[in-house]
């Protein structure tokens, strides 16, 4: 059994148990439709005023790129949350994935001090007898995690290079078509089919997307600092994948805190095991 990248979360995050949501079931179903606005017509400068909302939201995730803000990803059942705090070089992420009445469910701590990272799992549900080496995974301490294992691993690492885990300047960059609905509000629709790098969404996904990829109803928020708080995608349903929203929010620009490093007791090497299951 192997973990592959989660697109409607964590994580944006986050990670996903090939499988996990078709059997939780918790997708949240949603209209592909996008919402009209509250006037139900568009205006005649409609062409203008599209121009000027999508370079609000693109402006918008520029605070983004300093690096000290507080996150949190939902969708599919699933969530996670944290904060990245680049002038120490850290950043942490709680995510849960399934709850405890689902086949399989995970939580994880992951805490990144560069040069280090750790992660503590909590794996249950009925199928977690069946990972390999779940013994020495549940053991409640953090798992200490070699770089050079994890380089690459957009599941486990982080990359002080690219500080936002929802990649939502890359999704920004996609907007269609987009029209503001109130103050520091806005709807529209991203095409997804070229933001496999965004992080909040699995390639598998925009794949089984197919066209519908290239026109995803969304909505976004920005406070009044014209920094981004809030984006929803409503993802169409695919394949066995049940329609769902997926949101991402930013809190607490400028506010955010160091991560804190576990302590020396609380701390094993990450076993062959773990290794193998985000692989």
């Amino acid at each position: 059994m192997k973990i592959r990248r989660f697109s409607a979360t964590a994580f944006a995050a986050a990670l996903l148990i090939p499988g996990l949501a078709a059997c939780n079931g918790n997708g949240t179903t949603s209209d592909a439709s996008a919402t009209p606005s509250a006037s139900g017509s568009v205006a005649p400068s409609a062409t203008a005023s599209s121009s000027a909302a999508k370079q609000a939201l693109l402006d918008s995730t520029n605070a983004i790129r300093e690096g000290n803000f507080k996150f949190s990803m939902t969708g599919a059942g699933s969530t996670a949350e944290g904060q990245v705090h680049e002038p120490s070089q850290s950043a942490d992420m709680r995510m849960t994935i399934g709850d405890p009445s689902s086949d399989l469910m995970m939580k994880l701590d992951l805490i990144h001090a560069k040069p280090d990272s750790w992660v503590k799992l909590e794996l249950g549900g009925t199928a977690a007898a069946q990972i390999p080496g779940v013994k020495n995974l549940n053991t409640g301490k953090f798992h200490h995690l070699d770089q050079n294992r994890i380089k690459g691993n957009r599941a486990l690492g982080f990359d002080f290079e690219k500080l936002d885990p929802a990649g939502s300047a890359v999704l920004t960059q996609g907007i269609t078509e987009v029209r503001q609905t109130g103050e520091g509000a806005y709807e529209g629709t991203v095409d997804v089919s070229k933001a496999a790098e965004a992080g909040s969404l699995d390639p598998a996904v925009i794949t089984a997307l197919g066209a519908q990829a290239q026109s995803v109803p969304f909505t976004a928020k920005v406070d009044t600092q014209g920094r981004l708080s809030e984006m929803v995608l409503k993802i169409p349903a695919a394949g066995q994948s049940a329609a769902q929203d997926l949101k991402i929010t930013y809190t607490d620009y400028g506010n955010a805190a160091p991560a804190q490093k576990p302590s020396a007791d609380q701390v094993v090497e990450a076993p062959a095991e773990l290794y193998n299951l985000f692989n």
